[in-house]
Order: C-alpha cells, then structure tokens, then sequence
C-alpha cells in the first residue's frame, strides 16, 4: 500500500516529537510504567542539525527516535522494547510510515519508509549513553586527546537535535559536558585552523602566475572552506561536514559581511581580483579575532608575501599569537596540525573511530605529551 504523494513535509524533528508524545510515550507508560528513560533525536540525519527539507524523506528519515536507558534497564528491558514497539506503534504519524524496509539497491544500504500491514520495523532505537557515545567514537568525559580524536560533525550530532524528556539524567549531562571545547583546546584549534591557512594563502598568487588559473581557483576554493570553518570555531559552532557546512556558516551573524567576498573569490576569473576578495574576508576574520580578546590585537591588514609580489593577510601571525596563549601540557610544543577532521576529511576514515583515535594517539605519544590511560 503507497501513497500516490507524500504527506505534507514537517521538520524532522517536529516529526520525531509527536512520535514520542502521542506514541512512544503512552506505550512506555502502558508496558513499563516507572520506567526511568530519556527520549531524544540525535545522532545521524539532516533533521538533527535543523538542514532537513522535503528531500531528506527519500533515505534515513521519518518517524525517528533514541530511547536511552540505564546501562543495566537497557539490557534488561530493551530487547523487549523495541518487540513492544514493533507491535504497538501506530502504522504512520502525521502521513508518514513509521515502518522502515531496506532500500532495493545493495549498493546504497539506507532505509526507506514504507507502510506495512504488519508489524513496523521502526527507528526507535534503544540504547544507554555510554555504548551510544562509544559506538561514535564519544566519551563523556574526554580528556585532551579524546576532543582531538572526536570530529567535528559526531560532536554536533549530540549536542544537536533534541531532548523530549530525561529523566535518568545521563543524556542531558553528556551534552552538556561536550557542548564545545574546553578553552585550551579551543584556543589550540584556532590556532591550527590559522595556520591550515598559512600554509596556502600565497598559492593562489603563485599558480596564477605560472598560468594556472585553475589550481588558483582550487586552492581559493580550499581557502574560502577553511575560512568557513574558522568562523565557525570563533562562533563556538562545531563545523558539520561539507554538505551542510556552508548552511551553519550561512547562520552566523558574520557571515551578511563575508559572503561577497567569499563568493567573489570563488567566482574570479582573474587573479588580482580573487586575491582581493581572498584578503577582504581575511581581514574581516582578522578582525573577528581581535574582538574575540583571546590574543592581544594583531594587525589585521593585508601585506606583501615576503619578497613575492602576491598580497596576502598573514595568518601564521594569529596562529602563533593563540598557540603562545595555550599552557595545557598535552597540547603546548605540539605541531599545529589540530583536530583529526583538521588534517583528514576522509568520511570512511572519520567514520570509524579506531583509526581516527590511534592517528591522535600516536601523534600526542611522539611528542611525549601524552600516554593513554590504559585500554579505551
């Protein structure tokens, strides 16, 4: 049984509430009364960073929801949850199936919302904090290297979203332990993402000169990302990943005034031209910093690059003016090459927390800033 046309859209996360509020909770309340839980959406999907349109309902979206439980009422109580649930809930919520089937293309493994007559293969998940965080590569409470090892986007992802209720507690203090950076850390991060910047400002001068307007465009294209993505630092927003990245930084109250020149960069055909958008954002980035106060103030105008005829702001300036600010032990001395979603932007890599973990580990271990407190 399908639907000739979908229902009218709703935000995910309106959906997600009225599935807990006039479903989940009264079946919880009928089955397991006294039930101490926490229902939530977060996690994965577009709806948890507020970017879901009526296109997201074609893979991994609809009726969603996390049930967090203690460690030991999951184990006891969640298998049997998720067989209630199946049984119980309601076939759809406001039009749209809360019953999932697998996509029929092998090579694209995500879940479609489908009706059934049946029992619903529903998308409540059952869970406790910690195997839910560990699961992400997350802790609770993350020591210097754990914020290095965990990225950007999985950070959103829970402190993102919502909470409909919690009433064990556990939820609500893991959000709000990784809120945002400790100010060591962040400090630290900024400086790295300035110094990501420094390493190529005066490419895009350069490839036009030896004819190459296509590397400049690249590499502009490279720059204007890390710009983003510095703002969204200073704002004390988790950068999401490419997809939505320029929907977070188009958020910011900044970016009315950066985006003429952030577009103008993208857009130049010419390199005089692109290298003065390229210094008219960095400028006003420079001066984002100096109100920040975490450094003095650094001259935030435009120079020459050493000796070559390209213009450019200077960033290795501000990266070593915050990294001067930085005391903690385990991240003072260290190269600046910053978070692991910094230096990597592989999806399959930052997807699986071992790899990103050991790559931090080994890093911090050669600089014998670090030892791992035994087995994580």
């Amino acid at each position: 049984m399908t639907h000739p046309t979908p229902p009218p859209f709703l935000p995910g996360l309106t959906l997600s509430r009225v599935l807990y509020e006039e479903a989940v909770r009264p079946l919880l309340a009928e089955h397991h009364p006294g039930l101490r839980y926490a229902a939530a959406r977060v996690g994965p999907g577009s709806e948890v960073l507020g970017f879901d349109t009526a296109r997201s309902a074609d893979h991994e979206w609809g009726p969603r929801l996390e049930l967090f439980l203690t460690a030991e009422d999951a184990a006891e109580h969640g298998a049997d949850i998720e067989r209630m649930l199946a049984h119980r809930l309601p076939k759809e919520v406001r039009g749209w199936p809360t019953n999932f089937r697998p996509s029929p293309d092998p090579a694209d493994p995500v879940g479609l919302m489908a009706h059934t007559e049946g029992p619903v293969a529903h998308r409540v998940a059952v869970t406790d904090v910690g195997s839910w965080l560990a699961e992400r590569g997350l802790t609770a409470e993350p020591d210097t290297a754990d914020w290095l090892a965990m990225p950007a986007q999985r950070l959103a992802e829970v402190t993102a979203g919502a909470v409909f209720h919690d009433g064990v507690g556990e939820l609500t203090a893991a959000r709000a332990r990784l809120d945002w950076y400790p100010d060591q850390v962040w400090r630290w991060l900024l400086a790295c993402q300035w110094q990501r910047i420094a390493q190529e400002e005066a490419f895009p001068g350069r490839c036009a000169e030896v004819g190459d307007d296509l590397g400049a465009a690249l590499v502009a294209g490279r720059l204007v990302r890390d710009w983003m993505r510095l703002c969204l630092l200073y704002a004390r927003r988790y950068p999401p990943y490419g997809k939505w990245l320029g929907s977070a930084f188009a958020r910011l109250p900044v970016a009315g005034e950066l985006l003429p020149a952030l577009r103008g960069a993208l857009a130049a055909t010419g390199a005089a031209l692109r290298e003065r958008h390229l210094c008219d954002a960095g400028e006003r980035i420079a001066a984002l910093h100096n109100e920040s106060g975490l450094t003095a103030p650094v001259d935030s105008t435009r120079r020459p690059y050493h000796s070559r005829p390209f213009l450019v702001l200077d960033a290795g300036r501000f990266a070593r003016e915050l990294a001067g600010t930085v005391e903690d032990p385990a991240l003072r001395g260290l190269p600046l090459t910053g978070a692991v979603d910094q230096w990597a932007d592989n999806t399959d890599f930052l997807g699986d927390p071992g790899p990103a973990r050991a790559a931090v580990w080994a890093a911090l271990g050669r600089q014998g800033a670090w030892e791992p407190d035994g087995v994580r």
